[in-house]
């Protein structure tokens, strides 16, 4: 195929059938940012009763609650962890389906990218929080905090310079991951090229416009959660005393 050839049949398909690729950008852009928000909470609530000890002062119900829900939470992680995607996809939206639950693939595709993200922004967040020294722990047990009003006041905000990268990677992952989701009929940015290749069976050129709008939408948000992540933690919130910093050196 000549480069003439090649660029007039991208050129075409992209002017014929640009709300096609339109139309699956956005779907991919609401099924990969909801998802992700709502994954990263699933993340946290997980990550936080993984990374949680259970001390010998604790309440009983407190105890019993963190034994059963520790072994959950773990068989949660392993399964979403150690499991495609695309096959969870097919297992959730089918197997609903089986049991005569009427599920949008739209829905569908959400919850699965929700649990699919919390289980590995569960480990995330347990690696932050343990990453942190245990003297924190103690200096706020020493001020008369809570275990919760510690982890919440002391921890959290110390673990989440830790986490934030890795929230943003796997918000970018998941821009890319929703084309396995086609597999249910989500017509999102893959699906889209497929119905657009399919037209005049010119699939090289299809996924080649594709490409570049994957290209694009993730290097735009690569940018804005860059300057985000640059403004939030660059950030000072003292100024130096420069008077008495004068006076001292005399």
């Amino acid at each position: 195929m000549s480069s003439q050839g090649l660029l007039y049949w991208v050129w075409f398909i992209f002017k014929n059938y640009w709300s096609y690729f339109l139309k699956g950008t956005v779907l991919t852009l609401e099924i990969a940012i909801i998802g992700t928000i709502l994954g990263y909470i699933v993340g946290f609530a997980i990550g936080l009763v993984q990374a949680t000890p259970i001390a010998k002062g604790d309440s009983q119900i407190r105890k019993c609650c963190f034994r059963a829900l520790k072994p959950l939470c773990s068989a949660f992680v392993s399964v979403f962890r150690g499991t495609p995607m695309m096959v969870q996809a097919m297992v959730f939206y089918y197997g609903l389906k089986n049991a005569h639950v009427d599920i949008s693939p739209f829905l569908a595709s959400l919850i699965v990218l929700m649990l699919n993200t919390g289980a590995y922004m569960a480990e995330t967040v347990r690696g932050g929080i343990i990453s942190i020294d245990n003297g924190q722990l103690e200096g706020g047990f020493a001020l008369g905090m809570s275990h919760t009003k510690t982890m919440f006041i002391v921890i959290l905000p110390q673990a989440f310079r830790n986490i934030v990268p890795e929230m943003v990677n796997q918000f970018l992952s998941n821009l890319k991951m929703t084309s396995v989701l086609n597999v249910i009929g989500v017509y999102e940015l893959y699906f889209a090229t497929k119905s657009a290749a399919g037209i005049y069976y010119r699939y090289f050129e299809s996924y080649i416009i594709c490409a570049v709008f994957y290209f694009i939408i993730c290097t735009i948000f690569t940018r804005i959660l860059k300057l985000v992540e640059k403004k939030a933690f660059q950030q000072k919130d003292y100024e130096l005393a420069v008077e008495y910093m004068s006076g001292s050196a005399e």
